[in-house]
């Protein structure tokens, strides 16, 4: 299969091409480059094209056989920067691009959309049924382009939506604004594991690489299974309330010790997530992470790689702190566009 992986660049994107090229199939990365300085270890190798989503025509996805779309504004808190620039990029140039995309003749069609879809939940866990309650720009635009693809979805062109747990873990390019590699990244270089919450709410966490192993069984599954599917995406036993992640943290890394910080507060987000219906329809995902070993990978990266707390601190893994960062050199205007 001939597959375009746009936001390849990216923090999934730099562990989603080996997956699916170990699996026999051709890779294309599409991305625009807000985060080439967030490198931490060498990036895969990959045919690329350098494009913005916003202007992608037809023409130039004609010959893939699937399209895994990861590109998006990528967290709460850039989504919240400018709502109106989330709305732009994350629901407009997508579905916008997935109408090009299935003119080309493409098959196929991944979204990647995410559980914070359910935002303010209790504690039960929550079906791909369950009613949808996003507190972010981020999370209601996922509904958003869930809602336009399914419109989209026929014989000839088969969406699927993958709502990704929480995601942790190892990437070429790295984040440290993601729960689990925060707390361990600063424990490692403080010797504390802050918690910015009061620890109590839940969240489903997955490993990166799982979640690529997700992606994998969708594009190579019979295309009736996954027709106009959502797909919670992680394992039930990998539900956690985050003082759970924060302990686990703290007996992994030597002498770290749990801290609440100062301006600690109650987080709006909170949902435990049901896995029945990935691990029932796609037998081939079989994730192989659980949190305690990939704070024990991680421990390992930040060791091996001799990342400091001057380093963490900085921007260099803040996706916020990088587009911040690239206006104000004038790098990119407000509309997130390349200046020059």
């Amino acid at each position: 299969m001939k597959i375009l992986v746009t936001g390849h660049d990216g923090y999934l994107g730099q562990v989603m091409l080996p997956f699916l090229r170990e699996a026999g199939h051709t890779t294309t990365g599409l991305d625009t480059g807000f985060y080439a300085r967030c490198q931490f270890q060498s990036p895969p190798t990959t045919d690329a094209l350098c494009r913005d989503i916003r202007d992608v025509s037809a023409k130039e996805l004609e010959g893939f056989d699937a399209v895994v779309f990861l590109a998006a504004l990528s967290n709460d808190a850039l989504g919240d920067l400018d709502p109106t620039l989330t709305d732009e990029i994350n629901r407009d140039a997508t579905v916008r691009f997935a109408r090009e995309a299935k003119a080309a003749g493409v098959r196929r069609f991944v979204f990647s959309s995410s559980c914070s879809l359910y935002g303010a939940q209790g504690d039960a866990p929550l079906t791909e049924t369950a009613a949808l309650n996003p507190v972010t720009p981020y999370g209601r635009t996922k509904i958003e382009v869930e809602r336009e693809l399914s419109k989209l979805c026929d014989e000839s062109f088969v969406t699927t939506y993958m709502r990704n747990a929480t995601v942790y873990g190892v990437s070429p390019n790295l984040r440290i604004d993601l729960v689990v590699n925060n707390l361990t990244a600063y424990a490692h270089t403080t010797g504390e594991v802050l918690l910015k919450s009061d620890g109590s709410p839940w969240r489903p966490l997955v490993h990166v690489e799982d979640v690529a192993r997700a992606f994998l069984a969708v594009l190579e599954a019979d295309a009736d299974t996954v027709s106009d599917q959502a797909f919670n995406v992680g394992v039930n036993e990998e539900n956690y309330r985050i003082r759970d992640v924060a302990r686990i943290v703290s007996e992994v890394v030597p002498d770290a010790r749990v801290e609440l910080a100062a301006d600690a507060s109650p987080d709006l987000r909170n949902y435990r997530v049901s896995f029945d219906k990935i691990t029932a329809a796609l037998p081939a995902f079989q994730p192989v992470w659980t949190v305690r070993k990939g704070v024990e990978e991680l421990l390992a990266a930040y060791r091996e790689h001799g990342l400091t707390e001057e380093e963490f601190r900085s921007s260099r893994y803040l996706r916020i702190a990088t587009i911040l960062e690239l206006k104000k050199a004038g790098r990119l205007n407000e509309r997130l566009r390349w200046a020059g």
